[in-house]
């Protein structure tokens, strides 16, 4: 099991999240589509050569993003990633994948 955690304007939120759980991410047990979102404040500066969804290259830009934590079987994990990167309007996506570890209860 891996936890994937990305972050996300708000522009942008409920189709990332859409995205994701359509491949798979978000399943505990019986129940689909959980997640995990806080609202924050990202930053950035887009360099020469990029394409920026939001700012202008050389400025540092803030951002009202979404951080966004859930939980994505082995066998998903990268078709998962790979729909979120297609659905993100950034550029260049930030993310998180955690590999985790079963507890015997």
């Amino acid at each position: 099991m891996y936890k994937l955690c990305f972050y996300v304007p708000e522009t942008h939120l409920e189709a990332v999240k859409t995205a994701v759980f359509t491949a798979g991410a978000g399943r505990i047990g019986d129940y689909d589509s959980c997640c995990w979102q806080t609202l924050g404040q990202g930053q950035f500066r887009p360099l020469d050569g990029s394409q920026p969804f939001i700012g202008q290259q050389g400025k540092v830009e803030t951002v009202a993003e979404y951080k966004v934590e859930m939980v994505c079987e082995d066998n998903l994990i990268e078709k998962v990633v790979c729909e979120l990167i297609k659905a993100h309007p950034y550029e260049e996506p930030a993310y998180d994948v955690w590999r985790l570890e079963s507890v015997a209860i």
